[in-house]
């Protein structure tokens, strides 16, 4: 584990897993850490939410063999949007669990079939959700812009992202799922959130870093969201408007793109509380090398 940048790594185009009801659902397999080892494809993957998977990309999902379905959405995010859909895992079964607001484990109903884990990650100070719905709510464009506009929007996840870092309980769902992809048969594992982007966003970059990948590989892998996405948020956006909902539906963009900022605020964060990033893997994460040495037993080629 380093954040020492004395090679460069090679980036690869990381790979789309095709699902149409999850457009930002990509392998985090083919990063090169700075000691040269690759990670391994199909083990760890990425991904906005399940809840609009077709029956097709559920049949995608079962042939990579997947394992574990970690989903770090709110209670609320699930009441909004509906609760996953997992190979092999009836519906009702994962509505359940998912409408809760404290971490439920619904384990494999078949020796080969997949675990989901929900670890719900909420801020209350940070509430986007809330922040979309009151934006949306109130159609005058005063209060939008009261609400969002002279870098509001962009404060908000600032302020989200380093809260990241110092919350306990954030800290405690991060840690569970690095330690379920460094347990024995752990992989292949997917984690998300709603869009694929902030807590599933941070919880790569912690992975990477661990993992030894250089600082500006574990960038551009978040950015590669805007890429992904950018057709959605294009479509949002212009809905916002035509609907009449939003004025300036634009004042919502740094809410739904991932900015450099906003990673380099988390990361800033582990630096002004802990002396590295190795410190902060111990004492702010409760992480020890034994849980280093299976992620690097699982998810890095020999």
């Amino acid at each position: 584990m380093t954040e020492q940048q004395t090679e460069t790594a090679v980036f690869p185009a990381a790979r789309s897993l095709g699902l149409f009801g999850a457009v930002n659902a990509r392998d985090l397999g083919g990063y090169r850490t700075v000691g040269g080892r690759l990670l391994r494809p199909g083990a760890v993957l990425r991904s906005d939410g399940l809840n609009r998977l077709t029956d097709e990309d559920l049949a995608l999902l079962a042939a990579l063999g997947l394992r574990q379905v970690v989903d770090l959405r709110s209670l609320e995010e699930v009441r909004e949007a509906g609760p996953d859909r997992v190979p092999g895992l009836p519906v009702a079964v994962i509505a359940d669990a998912e409408h809760s607001a404290t971490a439920i484990t619904v384990e494999r109903a078949a020796p080969d079939g997949v675990t989901l884990h929900h670890l719900p990650v909420f801020a209350a100070d940070f509430d986007i959700f809330a922040a979309l719905r009151e934006a949306l709510g109130d159609r005058s464009p005063e209060r939008q812009r009261a609400l969002l506009g002279d870098g509001r929007a962009g404060a908000m996840m600032t302020g989200l992202y380093r809260w990241f870092v110092t919350d306990r309980i954030a800290c405690e769902r991060f840690s569970a799922v690095l330690r379920l992809l460094a347990a024995p048969g752990g992989a292949p594992l997917l984690f998300h959130c709603s869009a694929g982007k902030d807590r599933t966003g941070w919880t790569a970059a912690v992975l990477l870093t661990a993992l030894g990948v250089d600082r500006e590989t574990v960038f551009a892998d978040y950015l590669l969201t805007n890429e992904r996405s950018a057709a959605i948020v294009a479509s949002i956006v212009e809905s916002f408007r035509a609907r009449g909902l939003m004025h300036e539906p634009e004042l919502l963009l740094p809410v739904f793109r991932a900015e450099r900022c906003y990673l380099e605020a988390a990361f800033e964060e582990v630096e002004s509380g802990w002396s590295g990033f190795e410190a902060f893997w111990t004492d702010g994460l409760g992480l020890d090398d034994e849980v280093l040495a299976g992620l690097r037993a699982n998810l890095l080629e020999p």
